[in-house]
């Protein structure tokens, strides 16, 4: 009992020393900074159609692709753990994100070799967002299918 009213009483000591979040602040650079992201994923896009005269459905690809090797190359000269503590959650969430959190648990763990290190902890934090996936896909097209058939 006396631990409970212990960790009680330093949660609301330590409360006012806590800085306060600016909520508005934070979600309008999330909004901004994740729009820009997309913005350029756009711009890239229209560059594939313009430039190598891809249909938008061919484009797509090299889109998403350039966009993971620029995320890739700005988490490896640590740019873009800043722009993620500058944005937050604008940063994380487009394929951008996904690709920073993989390069950087690669770059983690380069120390300890390849295999061991780089090929064995990259996917620590984008293994569950890719079993999910994987697990979803395989779902949602297996109920596709079944009401394609019925129907």
């Amino acid at each position: 009992m006396g631990d409970k009213f212990e960790q009680k009483q330093y949660s609301k000591t330590i409360k006012a020393y806590q800085p306060k979040p600016n909520y508005v602040m934070n979600c309008l650079k999330a909004f901004v900074v994740g729009g820009l992201i997309c913005v350029l994923g756009e711009a890239l896009m229209q560059f594939y159609i313009h430039v190598f005269d891809f249909s938008e459905k061919n484009a797509a690809n090299p889109t998403v692709t350039t966009l993971i090797l620029l995320s890739s190359i700005l988490t490896g000269i640590g740019v873009y753990d800043k722009l993620g503590q500058f944005a937050g959650a604008g940063s994380a969430v487009p394929v951008t994100g996904f690709a920073n959190s993989i390069t950087s648990a690669a770059l983690e763990h380069k120390s300890e070799g390849i295999v061991l290190g780089v090929a064995t902890n990259m996917f620590k934090l984008a293994g569950s967002v890719i079993a999910f996936g994987v697990v979803a896909a395989y779902v949602f097209g297996m109920l596709r299918y079944i009401f394609q058939a019925l129907f």
